[in-house]
């Protein structure tokens, strides 16, 4: 696309987040449809689910949408088409040809939400694979939610019994993931399981003469019971194999928070708020000034909306991010940085991504690439080299930084201003500072003497 346009990246980012954001809510609109009949109802639940696009789920460690463009932001619009047209195919009701259209619609989304993230599209076949089940199925519905749970118990513990012991280097590696782990959560995540199934379980018993919004919310209630079942029997911190964790079943509950939101924002604006526009007005506004203070509450020293061509000019607050911003600017493209390993979890860094910002290679760090070295267990080894060389770095003497940074190449480094040092530091602010590794300098130095030589990294 940015080629093809001929845009910059940032423009064409800040495109495909408008677009997965309005797909999302057209996807969300289209599935209520299919679940209330009078235009109130289907304009509050999507008005909701826009409201609290960025509210955590529990503790999983995932928004209903990410503030920023992700895979999953493509591939949950996915799983509310998919949806969408599950109900059309099993429609009773309906024409042969809305239910070959609803079976179109769903493998497609399907299909496609597969190409940019297959986990959670993973947990989207099963869905509508429940849905499906429940509403062909003749038996009451609790015995067929029993029948699925079973069933998922199989699935889990088969390959949980057939797969290898991990090594301790992964172990650690998996430890970093602690939303993995029920027993890791704090009591509030846990009630945030909880909470939304008891919900759905009381709206089901209202709904039996609403045959989609009942197989929405049996099957809401089917998965989130499976997965949770689950992720007790089989996501423990001291199994030996930490296969069915890494697959993080309670992931599935981003589409339950998703039906939950859509029916209860469907139900308020039905039944309470209905056309009274002092209604609508007042109580939006208090539901969009509590996410924006959380927001603010959350990544304070960042700003809240950025624009490409407003982040050019705009003076950036954030002394991090501004360390970055000059690194980019000042090192060669080639170099390689180390940070402390938990530089993302600093006091004023808000999670900024050093590699995004700065566009220099850097050590892997303990929460990003923590996550990636979870899931992918080949790169355990060099993800433990590079956060074991990295961690505390900024209380570090220099003897003990060169001993571990200069056998793995690295050209600079970024500590926190009040790290003591004697490097050569050419950029400081009020919370960090980049400074040479004695390497670095000796290579500039003798680059600098001998033009010939000089890496064309450094010609600027």
């Amino acid at each position: 696309m940015v080629r093809g346009s001929r845009l910059r990246v940032e423009t064409v980012m800040l495109f495909l987040y408008f677009a997965t954001i309005w797909i999302t809510l057209f996807a969300a609109w289209n599935l209520v449809v299919r679940c209330y009949e009078d235009r109130v109802s289907r304009t509050g639940a999507v008005a909701l689910l826009a409201t609290w696009l960025t509210l955590p789920i529990a503790g999983t460690s995932l928004m209903l949408m990410d503030p920023y463009v992700t895979a999953r932001s493509i591939s949950t619009p996915c799983t509310l088409w998919a949806l969408a047209g599950a109900l059309d195919f099993l429609s009773e009701d309906g024409s042969r040809r809305r239910r070959l259209h609803g079976l179109l619609l769903a493998g497609c989304a399907l299909v496609f939400g597969l190409f940019f993230h297959p986990l959670m599209t993973a947990y989207a076949v099963v869905a509508v694979l429940v849905l499906a089940t429940i509403q062909l199925s003749k038996t009451v519905w609790t015995w067929t939610a029993a029948g699925i749970c079973v069933a998922a118990v199989a699935a889990a513990a088969l390959p949980q019994a057939l797969s290898v012991p991990e090594s301790s280097d992964y172990v650690h590696v998996a430890m970093t993931r602690t939303y993995w782990f029920l027993s890791q959560w704090h009591w509030y995540e846990r009630l945030g399981l909880a909470a939304p199934l008891l919900l759905l379980a009381r709206m089901a018993r209202r709904q039996v003469d609403w045959p989609a919004r009942l197989a929405l919310t049996r099957m809401s209630l089917t998965v989130g019971l499976a997965s949770t079942v689950v992720a007790l029997l089989f996501a423990h911190v001291d199994s030996t194999s930490h296969l069915i964790a890494r697959l993080q079943p309670l992931r599935s509950f981003q589409l339950i928070y998703m039906v939950m939101f859509l029916f209860v924002g469907a139900e308020v604006s039905g039944r309470l708020l209905r056309r009274h526009a002092i209604r609508w007005t007042a109580t939006f506004a208090v539901l969009a000034a509590v996410m924006l203070a959380a927001e603010r509450q959350i990544f304070p020293n960042s700003a809240h909306i950025e624009f490409p061509e407003e982040s050019a000019r705009r003076v950036e607050k954030n002394p991090w991010v501004r360390a970055f911003l000059w690194v980019r600017g000042n090192t060669p493209k080639g170099a390689l940085l180390a940070l402390d390993a938990d530089y993302i979890e600093k006091q004023g860094e808000d999670a900024q991504c050093f590699r995004a910002i700065a566009e220099r290679s850097a050590l892997p760090d303990y929460s990003k690439d923590g996550g990636e070295a979870s899931i992918t267990p080949s790169l355990t080894k060099a993800w433990v080299q590079g956060e074991s060389a990295q961690n505390k770095l900024s209380a570090e003497t220099d003897e003990e930084r060169v001993s571990a940074l200069t056998p793995l190449g690295v050209d600079w480094v970024v500590l926190e201003k009040s790290a003591v040092t004697g490097f050569a530091c050419d950029y400081a602010n009020e919370a960090v500072k980049v400074c040479r590794m004695p390497e670095t300098l000796n290579r500039t130095i003798v680059s600098s003497q001998s033009p010939a030589s000089r890496p064309s990294g450094m010609r600027r």
